[in-house]
């Protein structure tokens, strides 16, 4: 039961997270190069190496979690790739600025799938988080105090994210809200189901390591481009290091 009311501390620190992107609508570059930093410390100081640690078997001498990393990245990729939505970002970018149909989002409402299938995949992420609580209260209380604070630490990351996501790809608000409302709900909902069983290991560390290369795509191949591409910045580029270190720093704390 301990782990269900600490879940609900992740379902505020969430919302707290889609809140403020919500309000920062006026500098959104700086919201997209702070959560394209957030996305990378996650995926480097928590996502990977904890896939890495529960799913360590190798497959021709590297890590399974480290292949299902690159199979992430590769299918997030593949899929744009097929649909024609990642085309030349400089271009893009001038027709939505300059031409005669803005749309206020970088990729039009017909590519509205892809921020709606990463945001779900941030909700399926949340719900791991709260397995992760349901199962390190299991292992002890200690234990499971310390990935509590890790876990309602970055689901603020995932709140803001998940908002900032949808938004990125024509959802509307309505949407973005309603995606972040099952974000909140998540890890509670994890955390909940650990009380009747928990996911093996093994297929938690896979599904982790898929999740992290689908993750770097996102930031890397979308989010970068899209934050420095109106109007490139020392600031943006310094938000996107402060992301970086904010999520360094939550983890640090948090071991």
């Amino acid at each position: 039961m301990t782990a269900v009311l600490v879940a609900a501390g992740a379902f505020l620190m969430t919302l707290i997270g889609g809140f403020v992107a919500q309000r920062t609508r006026d500098r959104r570059h700086l919201v997209l190069g702070f959560a394209a930093g957030l996305m990378l410390g996650v995926v480097a100081f928590d996502l990977l190496p904890e896939a890495i640690h529960q799913a360590p078997g190798e497959v021709h001498g590297v890590p399974q979690a480290l292949l299902m990393f690159a199979a992430g990245f590769l299918t997030i990729h593949v899929v744009e790739r097929a649909v024609a939505i990642h085309r030349g970002h400089e271009g893009e970018y001038a027709e939505h600025t300059h031409g005669g149909h803005h749309h206020g989002h970088s990729h039009s409402t017909g590519h509205q799938g892809v921020g709606l299938t990463a945001a779900l995949a941030l909700v399926g992420h949340s719900v791991m988080d709260g397995f992760a609580i349901g199962a390190a209260f299991q292992a002890g209380s200690t234990v499971g105090t310390v990935v509590a604070i890790a876990v309602v630490a970055h689901d603020f990351a995932d709140g803001f994210n998940t908002y900032t996501i949808t938004r990125l790809y024509g959802n509307n608000r309505r949407r973005a809200l309603t995606l972040l409302a099952a974000d909140a709900l998540a890890p509670v909902s994890g955390a909940a189901i650990t009380l009747a069983f928990t996911i093996p290991e093994h297929l938690l560390g896979l599904y982790l390591g898929f999740f992290s290369g689908f993750l770097l795509y996102l930031a890397t191949a979308d989010i970068l481009p899209e934050a420095h591409s109106p109007h490139p910045s020392r600031s943006t580029l310094l938000c996107t290091v402060a992301g970086v270190g904010f999520m360094w720093l939550v983890i640090g704390f948090a071991k």
